[in-house]
């Protein structure tokens, strides 16, 4: 095996840690939301969405099935967080709204969450944040690249 597969690999063991690792340290903030982790998840990309999104549109973001997202944007609707509104460029996939409800759980779960993240920041410097966060951009683009000429 070749030094360089080698070392794709310990990335990507290190990636799946490090999502096991931020699960868990904001795990206490999402069961005080009250909501199941892909309903919360649902919430966030909607909230935090520069203009309503669509379910799909969800999905490929996060890599997530579009049912999936799509039984959670039901289940958001159902306890009244969300809401669907008609879509002008496409007749069936609506766009997700949140709703005043909605983006009250949400500011009170990243209120919770500040604190967590502002005991993690103590202990590693932003700076080294800024930095991973750019290089793993520049993977993930490049495999994104990868599955679009793969698969189109």
């Amino acid at each position: 095996m070749s030094q360089r597969f080698t070392e794709f690999e310990r990335f990507a063991d290190e990636v799946a840690r490090l999502r096991g690792r931020m699960r868990a340290l904001y795990a206490d903030t999402r069961a005080q939301s009250g909501l199941p982790e892909m309903e919360l998840t649902v919430l966030t990309a909607v909230v935090n969405a520069a203009s309503a999104p669509t379910v799909a549109q969800i999905g490929r973001s996060l890599g997530h099935p579009r049912q999936v997202v799509q039984r959670a944007a039901n289940r958001l609707a159902e306890l009244g967080l969300v809401g669907f509104a008609d879509n002008p460029e496409h007749k069936r996939a609506s766009l997700i709204v949140a709703t005043e409800a909605g983006r009250a759980l949400k500011a009170a779960d990243h209120a919770r969450a500040e604190v967590v993240t502002r005991a993690v920041l103590a202990r590693v410097d932003a700076p080294a944040f800024a930095d991973a966060a750019e290089r793993m951009h520049a993977i993930r683009s490049e495999i994104e690249a990868y599955l679009k000429e793969r698969d189109g």
